[in-house]
């Protein structure tokens, strides 16, 4: 497993590193939408949601990225619009493929869900990368400091469970190391990979904090989800490491919260 993990981090984050950086934004909106519509289908999957239901939502989840990327919005609509549209079409959809009003809240819930918790999340990565590509390597690059100080912390010196019911191998001492990850990931990145970027040092270890603790949570909702749909990973896309939800998401909670947290301290507009 140590093997596996290291290969991959080896093999990946170089290529996201050149993908996101020499590339123009263009390509960064095409990646996003092809990891929401993957994502999408493992979460759809593991819910076994009903054909029509799954690809329609898939195909909002499109929409709603791309409503994030154009100004104006596509159609004049903003992304909190389509979801107006989406419960309409949902249910109707829901309404007609299925006589029997029996889980009719769970199937359109389930659906809808999905495109808030992926698509909707992932949607804020676009606000991120027009304020510069460095800001999409610091959220990652934070992200996987996190992870992997906290897979570390709560290997060798874990003991007390942080939250057992969702997660049995979540420990307090994997806790404190993703916090800690954050924080020396964003020391890391501003010093030696986006130096040039315009984020204080200060400020910066900031935010590697609060994204150290909101990959936690994000990490631990996934779980949630997971248990509750009765699986041990979202996909076997990666062998033996789970699926492409599974490796997304801590990114999923703390884009949105590092492109909030940046807009109040002044760093973005």
């Amino acid at each position: 497993m140590h093997l596996k993990r290291l290969l991959i981090a080896f093999i990946a984050l170089p290529l996201a590193y050149f993908y996101i950086t020499k590339l123009p934004a263009g390509y960064f909106l095409f990646l996003l939408i092809a990891v929401s519509v993957a994502a999408q289908y493992e979460f759809y999957s593991m819910y076994k949601v009903k054909a029509l239901l799954k690809y329609t939502g898939i195909v909002f989840g499109v929409f709603i990225i791309l409503a994030f990327s154009l100004q104006p919005s596509l159609l004049s609509l903003k992304p909190f619009d389509l979801f107006a549209v989406l419960f309409i079409i949902m249910a109707s959809i829901r309404l007609f493929l299925k006589r029997s009003p029996e889980s009719s809240l769970l199937d359109i819930a389930t659906t809808v869900t999905a495109v808030v918790y992926i698509p909707l999340l992932l949607g804020y990565q676009i606000y991120l990368r027009n304020q510069g590509y460095e800001w999409i390597i610091f959220l990652y690059g934070c992200v996987w400091a996190s992870d992997s100080l906290a897979y570390y912390a709560g290997k060798g010196l874990g003991r007390k469970k942080l939250y057992e019911e969702i997660s049995p191998n979540k420990t307090v001492a994997g806790a404190v190391g993703s916090i800690a990850g954050g924080a020396a990931g964003a020391v890391i990145l501003k010093t030696v990979f986006i130096a040039s970027m315009a984020l204080p040092l200060s400020k910066g270890i900031i935010l590697g904090i609060i994204i150290g603790a909101v990959t936690i949570i994000g990490d631990l909702v996934e779980s949630m989800f997971k248990r509750d749909a009765g699986v041990k990973d979202s996909s076997n896309i990666f062998p033996g490491h789970g699926g492409l939800l599974d490796k997304l998401d801590g990114a999923l909670f703390a884009g949105p919260v590092l492109y909030w947290v940046s807009i109040f301290l002044g760093l973005i507009q």
